[in-house]
């Protein structure tokens, strides 16, 4: 798939979460949503309007809402859970774990405001630490979308699968770069452009960057490998270790910390694998603060423009591999 970074609508990733439980609720009685007080903003309370007898709210007590979803799955309903990602994750990870995780429930879990770009609520907000964690649980699906179809289609997707899994999404409009017929599949990552001097693997936000990037890159005559890894696990390790064959750099790019997140995860399936140069972009080892979200991407370095520059640094003026 061949994406241009020309003008490109924006539109709220959480909107593709509220259109996908409504259609869900449709199609599947035993779909039900469960809310921690935040249900507007995270579009849970879609689901309520729609369907309210399947809708409970819990107030501001994760850890409740959490052991209530795994009875629910237990009695064979699909609960959906709803929260801001640094709530479900941080407040509430004893109960994915152990009552869970550990039991295989089919429990749906929606992490809303994941990353900087949350913006004026602060680092108390900033879910930044989300992936690493929810990646390290077993039974547990995890997955990045990167705008509005996409997480439509993740929502739908793990409403289909059993087993434990979280969708984190963003608070802000981001670029749409797929469509309605864009493929989507767990587990399976999706090549956005094609390129063989270096791959720029991306997830969430920073796909549409890594696109900008490699947009930047073609101007200079590097045509750059764009992927997809909207499924942070099961990690799709082919397209991982054939970007490194054939274009011998790689360069990752995620809103969260670069401790346990994508690129991490990419550099585990490339030092097991097929070794070559890489860098990484993303939050460094900070907490978030306050700002508009293009001050705070700016000032983290999640911008395109970072993106180029970490692909340079592993190529020379001919775009081969860089001695340093």
């Amino acid at each position: 798939m061949q994406t241009s970074t020309g003008k490109r609508e924006w539109r709220l990733c959480r909107d593709g979460f509220g259109d996908a439980i409504i259609e869900l609720g449709k199609t599947d009685r035993r779909v039900v949503m469960l809310g921690a007080d935040l249900s507007e903003s995270t579009r849970a309370l879609w689901f309520k309007e729609k369907y309210p007898e399947r809708f409970f709210s819990f107030g501001i007590a994760e850890q409740n809402m959490l052991c209530a979803a795994a009875g629910m799955a237990l009695a064979g309903l699909i609960p959906f859970v709803s929260s801001y990602g640094v709530f479900l994750s941080g407040r509430a990870w004893d109960q994915i774990r152990t009552t869970i995780c550990y039991s295989n429930l089919n429990v749906k879990m929606a992490g809303a405001h994941g990353g900087i770009s949350v913006g004026p609520d602060g680092a108390t907000h900033q879910a930044l630490e989300d992936c690493a964690v929810m990646r390290v649980v077993p039974n547990m699906t995890l997955v990045v979308p990167c705008d509005y179809h996409e997480t439509r289609k993740a929502t739908l997707a793990v409403a289909k699968m059993y087993g434990p899994a979280y969708v984190r999404y963003g608070r802000e409009k981001v670029p749409v770069v797929t469509n309605e017929d864009t493929p989507f599949e767990l587990g399976k990552a999706l090549v956005m452009r094609q390129g063989g001097d270096i791959t720029f693997i991306a997830n969430g936000y920073m796909v549409s960057q890594a696109l900008d990037a490699a947009e930047i890159l073609a101007g200079e005559g590097i045509e750059a490998r764009v992927i997809n890894m909207h499924t942070l696990k099961p990690l799709d390790r082919e397209a991982i270790i054939r970007a490194a064959k054939e274009t011998g750099r790689i360069v990752t790019a995620e809103e969260h910390q670069l401790a346990g997140g994508l690129g991490a995860a990419v550099a585990e399936v490339v030092v097991q694998t097929y070794p070559v140069p890489m860098r990484m972009i993303g939050m460094p080892d900070s907490f978030g603060e306050s700002g508009t979200p293009e001050e705070l991407l700016t000032k983290y370095g999640m911008t395109a423009e970072k993106i180029v520059t970490a692909a340079r640094s592993l190529l020379n003026k001919n775009g081969e591999t860089a001695t340093v």
